[in-house]
């Protein structure tokens, strides 16, 4: 029943993207020295949730193949080559590293935001339950 309120499926997808995009940043460090490797970064969650939920619909390519929820918002978040230009070093890659280093930052940020949200709406819910803490 309540796996079915809003507010905490957002949270979930909110830190399910952080966990994608969190990828995208260690996968991105890994190949700094990688020649012609291209930085690949995540859409914002604001974009893509609003996309999943809005005005974009799914379709069915199977049986079984049942509308998107919450579990699946990980499967639909993919990374995409990055246009930095200006960031290119002599040997083709993209990557920067202090942008990484923002990147991962912004990534924890949004992690710690999501639990937040989670948590305070499962405090609500036990306080209106009577349970308190």
């Amino acid at each position: 029943m309540f796996d079915k309120l809003e507010i905490l499926q957002m949270a979930q997808a909110m830190a399910s993207h952080a966990s994608v995009r969190q990828s995208a940043v260690a996968q991105n460090i890994a190949n700094a020295d990688t020649p012609f490797y291209r930085a690949r970064d995540v859409a914002s969650f604001a974009d893509t949730y609003q996309k999943m939920n809005g005005d974009w619909t799914q379709r069915a390519t199977r049986e079984g193949h049942v509308a998107m929820g919450s579990d699946d918002f990980r499967s639909q978040v993919r990374s995409v080559e990055r246009n930095d230009a200006g960031t290119m070093s002599p040997n083709g890659n993209s990557v920067s590293l202090e942008l990484e280093m923002v990147n991962a930052v912004e990534v924890k940020r949004q992690h710690d935001r999501a639990l937040t949200i989670y948590r305070y709406s499962l405090d609500m819910l036990r306080t209106s339950l009577g349970r308190g803490r």
